[in-house]
């Protein structure tokens, strides 16, 4: 397979382990072991950390653990074991998918702006890749009625993302249903990427159900890396038909061949205590978008967005001339502040930014960019009409 450079990925991997202010971060602030056994009764912790450190590093259950397939299941509907496969990330979830579900010529509907690998890797099998976009000039809105224009008798396989990665925009219930019928309507599947489910906004719009709930042409991609806080331990997962599980598994056998026995069994500590993930991570939320929120309001001369109705990302629009790769260069060198640039997505004027860091970092990301915008006016860079 021929593919083209993964622009996003190449560009954060320069910055992203060297700059003191990472703002562009697509997660939510990373959790360690100890913060993992916090969540556990006190008088379990000892037992739970002992277990942990005589486990014997061999070979995990080559689809996941039974324990750790069965806590996602239970978040669906419908859905046993059976119907789940833990992967390496959501990343090979859906190549995976991809690779198991089209064959060259086929034709894919994807939602963009979007993570690259969404359409890169449908075009590098050889598939038709129609792009079903979102605009800023109706709010970064998913617009059903385009959606509709672009499927046809030849379409098999939709690709939605919700909440979505680089906006923030939601589909509803009544959209992802809509969704679902338009594709079952031309024998097509649905691949829902759910990288970001449970990191609900303050205000923000209420979470469709999981496409995999929708039926059996419904699939559904999850991970530990966005709402977890979990990205180190490579955990993701597909939810959908027994048969399309079992195929992608055989395939997985020549790509990672199974999870890592420890990651699985941390991720099932994790799994078992969802609710305290989220309400640590609905705090952290919460002050980030104020803090974002009164930030924008301050700078309104020179900065503007639209803030995310769900999960951790927003584009913010500058109003200076100068292309967002060297404006986000510029900051990570000069600054120490990543923001990811707009160009990535297909949106010049615009840096990607995330509400998921440390409040305290996030807030001192933010001014450290307003400080790099003033001197860029103050040194000539003209203001954009």
């Amino acid at each position: 397979m021929k593919i083209e450079t993964f622009a996003l990925e190449r560009w954060m991997t320069t910055y992203e382990m060297h700059v003191k202010y990472d703002i562009a971060e697509s997660g939510i602030l990373p959790l360690t072991v100890n913060d993992l056994l916090q969540f556990e009764p006190p008088e379990k912790r000892d037992e739970i950390l002992q277990r942990l450190l005589e486990m014997p590093l061999g070979y995990s259950e080559a689809p996941g653990s039974l324990e750790l397939r069965s806590l996602l299941a239970a978040t669906y509907d419908n859905c046993g074991p059976q119907n789940i496969l833990i992967t390496t990330g959501a990343i090979e979830a859906n190549f995976l998918l991809f690779n198991t579900l089209l064959d060259p010529g086929d034709h894919v509907v994807a939602v963009y702006p979007a993570y690259q690998q969404l359409y890169s890797v449908p075009r590098a099998i050889g598939c038709e890749v129609s792009l079903w976009k979102l605009r800023p000039e109706n709010g970064f809105r998913y617009d059903l009625d385009e959606l509709e224009r672009l499927v046809t008798q030849q379409t098999r396989l939709i690709v939605i993302n919700t909440p979505h990665n680089p906006t923030g925009a939601m589909l509803s219930t009544a959209d992802v249903r809509r969704i679902y019928a338009l594709a079952e309507s031309v024998g097509a599947k649905v691949l829902g990427d759910e990288a970001y489910r449970w990191l609900t906004v303050p205000g923000g719009d209420d979470f469709a159900p999981p496409m995999v709930n929708q039926g059996p042409a419904g699939i559904s991609v999850g991970t530990l890396s966005k709402p977890f806080g979990l990205p180190g331990l490579r955990i993701g997962w597909i939810a959908g038909p027994a048969d399309l599980i079992a195929q992608c598994w055989a395939m997985r056998d020549y790509v990672s061949l199974s999870p890592g026995k420890l990651n699985d069994a941390l991720a099932v500590l994790a799994v078992k205590r969802r609710e305290r993930v989220v309400e640590r991570n609905h705090a952290i939320i919460s002050q980030n978008l104020a803090c974002a929120t009164a930030w924008m309001a301050q700078h309104a001369d020179i900065v503007s967005w639209i803030p995310p109705r769900g999960g951790l990302l927003a584009l913010l629009r500058y109003n200076l001339d100068i292309p967002s790769l060297e404006l986000a260069n510029k900051l990570a060198e000069e600054y120490s502040v990543m923001l990811a640039p707009g160009s990535a997505f297909g949106f010049e004027y615009h840096l990607r930014l995330g509400i998921g860091q440390n409040p305290t970092v996030f807030a001192a990301g933010l001014e450290r960019t307003a400080k790099c915008l003033a001197e860029l006016q103050a040194s000539g860079v003209r203001r954009l009409s």
